[in-house]
């Protein structure tokens, strides 16, 4: 987590870049046992990407402005649990309280509020290499939503969920898939070594 940032951190004109992250979705998109423990997965999805976070490497296109072209800053991320996978708060660093879905939205079926929730996420700019965790109080998607109407600058949500991708983009967010971060994601660990030996080259022999 860095302590203070900058225009020149966050982009040109100083417009801060989130990166939301829909957590159920990308964990669905590697088969890493996730279904046995929701929680233990979202838990090993934030120290990924909180040292996707501290490295830097979360790149983002630059994109047309006002005044020209302005250089992607770097992004703070905001990932949004829902259901079983919001256990893991209690695991990670405070959470942000519970968001509250948009006006209107249908409660998620026997969903139960969280204790001390409140009823608005927070809306203040992700400071850049920070990891916000925000739990649901009902549907995943309409928190992701509501945090997208909520913050302020450039935001990226991370699904390939195609309704929810619509909702967003209509919120005025951009759109990459869970391979994009999962990309960058494995490109922070070395690769494992071949175990095997390089084949020897074959040897031809005529009997004559």
């Amino acid at each position: 987590m860095r302590p203070a940032y900058g225009a020149e951190e966050i982009g040109i004109g100083g417009q801060p870049v989130t990166i939301v992250v829909d957590v159920a979705n990308v964990m669905g998109s590697r088969p890493d046992g996730w279904w046995r423990d929701r929680a233990g997965a979202a838990v090993r999805l934030h120290a990924d990407i909180t040292r996707l976070a501290a490295s830097g490497r979360a790149t983002l296109p630059d994109e047309p402005g006002e005044t020209g072209t302005e250089r992607a800053g770097t992004p703070g991320f905001v990932m949004v649990l829902e259901g079983a996978a919001k256990a893991a708060a209690a695991r990670l660093a405070p959470p942000e309280p519970n968001a509250s879905p948009e006006p209107n939205a249908s409660p998620e079926p026997n969903a139960s509020p969280e204790p001390n929730a409140s009823p608005e996420p927070n809306a203040s700019p992700v400071p850049p290499g920070e990891v916000r965790v925000v739990q649901a109080a009902g549907s995943g998607d309409d928190a992701i939503v509501a945090v997208v109407r909520r913050l302020p600058g450039r935001r990226v949500v991370v699904t390939a969920d195609r309704g929810l991708r619509e909702r967003c983009v209509a919120a005025g967010a951009e759109i990459r898939g869970p391979g994009w971060l999962l990309g960058l994601i494995s490109g922070l660990y070395p690769a494992e070594p071949n175990p095997l030996p390089p084949p020897w080259p074959a040897t031809l022999l005529v009997m004559g």
